[in-house]
């Protein structure tokens, strides 16, 4: 009877012993998906990276609603197949008809003034109708944009060998071979604009 009683008492140990660890087992996977590890909230999105294990959004619809903004934040303007076709016109407007006066309706048009190839076009527009102050505004609105507009700082420094300011344009210079080296296309067309003599006209 008693080797019975002890047999008895031994299963029933391990069977709760049996049945508490298997009723752990979800709790702590539970616990996993609350700080942001569980797949099912937010699959096909990598957000991990992005934020450390502590910041982990709680919500699940969280990752879900931020992942397209970062997207698409990313995404370049000329992704846009409106935007680039009506880029496109404008640009073949200054270059190929020289109406610049066009080219900056169309330019503006574009509802993107603060983009730097833009509003660099739109400065550059406005240096061949004459009207320098409003390029310089320009100019300086696509550096704000991005400081690191090779374009801007070649026609910028252009700019500047006109109004006779040759230090301010030798420093556009040596921003260009910051960015991008001495041997591309910008830096060369602003050097030799520089070897030129002062107060001959360009061409650019």
């Amino acid at each position: 009877m008693t080797n019975l009683m002890i047999r008895i008492v031994t299963l029933a140990t391990c069977s709760i012993a049996l049945i508490a660890a298997f009723s752990v087992t979800p709790v702590v996977a539970a616990g996993g998906s609350d700080l942001g590890g569980g797949e099912a909230n937010y699959s096909g999105t990598n957000q991990r990276s992005a934020y450390p294990p502590s910041s982990y959004p709680k919500r699940s619809g969280t990752r879900a609603t931020h992942a397209p903004k970062a997207k698409k934040a990313r995404q370049s303007l000329f992704d846009d197949p409106a935007f680039a076709h009506g880029y496109r016109a404008a640009y073949a407007t200054i270059y190929d008809r020289n109406d610049y006066a066009g080219a900056i309706e169309q330019l503006k048009a574009l509802g993107h003034d603060d983009n730097a190839n833009v509003a660099n076009l739109i400065g550059y527009s406005y240096r061949k109708l004459g009207d320098f102050k409003l390029s310089q505004v320009w100019y300086e609105r696509a550096l704000k944009a991005d400081p690191n507009h090779v374009l801007t700082w070649q026609y910028y420094g252009l700019w500047q060998i006109e109004q006779g300011n040759r230090d301010q344009a030798q420093y556009h210079l040596s921003r260009i071979a910051a960015i991008c080296g001495t041997g591309c296309e910008e830096y060369r067309s602003l050097a030799a604009a520089l070897e030129k003599p002062p107060g001959t006209g360009l061409v650019y």
